[in-house]
């Protein structure tokens, strides 16, 4: 220092760009327990968010009533003569096209029962993604395909048909007073699936007792009526007019439901009777 100059205090350096001014930060001890802000570590894992997507894919199949359908047609295949393999096929075919309904029912619904708030759907709830359900639904309506083939061409065809019942009746008719038609086709349709049923290639069997067609279809139209009462006043809320709710409105839902059961069991009654005493072929 030359004479004349003052002496200047040393400053502090300025800290480094990376480094904050009050020091570095130390880093979490070995064992802690302090996770990271991004919540990495929440997440679930992979295995696991898939079993969650299949147990939710499960449930929009609506295991029971899928399940109801397939014994009742496996069983009647079986009382009806059919073979044991035979009989457990056609259950399968119905098992798997109740699925593919099942799912679409539900993935059509998604807007509907998030607004109203329902419970029980599981792409409603977020449990699966509506695209994946729909590939699953896609997926299953080609493996039923080759199931219903199986059965013969004539009963697959029928059985078949009943998948296309079933799409019309979600994407056109349940929002209007045809809402029965679609199930009415469907259920009319079984009974061409037992009496021209056999096993593989050929034509099997021959065309159903008339009677029993039209009970099955006086079967199929208590069932949606069954099915859609739970569900009427979501339904009301969110603009819905099949025909169960028009009847509800007018007449009541409690009297409907008297109404429902007792159609719903008259009509089975008349098909155990008349499959009974006139037989289920011409």
């Amino acid at each position: 220092m030359t004479a004349g100059e003052e002496a200047v205090p040393d400053k502090d350096p300025a800290p480094l760009p990376d480094q904050p001014k009050d020091g570095p930060k130390e880093s979490p001890k070995v064992g802690s327990k302090e996770r990271p802000k991004d919540g990495s570590k929440d997440r679930p894992k992979g295995p696991s968010e898939l079993s969650g997507q299949l147990r939710a894919l499960l449930g929009c199949t609506h295991p029971r009533q899928t399940l109801l359908m397939a014994m009742g047609i496996g069983v009647a295949a079986l009382v009806s003569g059919r073979p044991l393999r035979e009989s457990l096929v056609a259950g399968a075919a119905v098992l798997v096209v109740q699925a593919v309904l099942g799912i679409l029912n539900d993935a059509g619904d998604r807007e509907r029962d998030a607004a109203s708030g329902a419970s029980g759907n599981p792409v409603a709830e977020g449990r699966i993604p509506s695209g994946n359900a729909t590939f699953a639904a896609t997926c299953l309506a080609i493996l039923a395909i080759p199931l219903s083939l199986q059965n013969g061409p004539v009963a697959g065809a029928a059985l078949l048909l009943t998948l296309v019942s079933g799409f019309l009746y979600e994407k056109a008719l349940r929002r209007t007073p045809l809402s029965w038609l679609p199930w009415a086709i469907s259920f009319g349709l079984l009974p061409a699936f037992l009496s021209y049923g056999g096993w593989g290639g050929g034509v099997h069997g021959g065309p159903p007792t008339p009677a029993l067609s039209v009970l099955a279809a006086l079967l199929g139209v208590g069932v949606h009526f069954l099915i859609s009462l739970p569900d009427l006043v979501a339904d009301n809320k969110t603009g819905m007019r099949h025909l169960p709710l028009r009847i509800a409105l007018k007449v009541g839902a409690p009297r409907l439901l008297v109404i429902s059961i007792a159609w719903t069991v008259l009509a089975a009654v008349g098909i155990v009777v008349v499959a009974l005493s006139v037989g289920l072929r011409q």
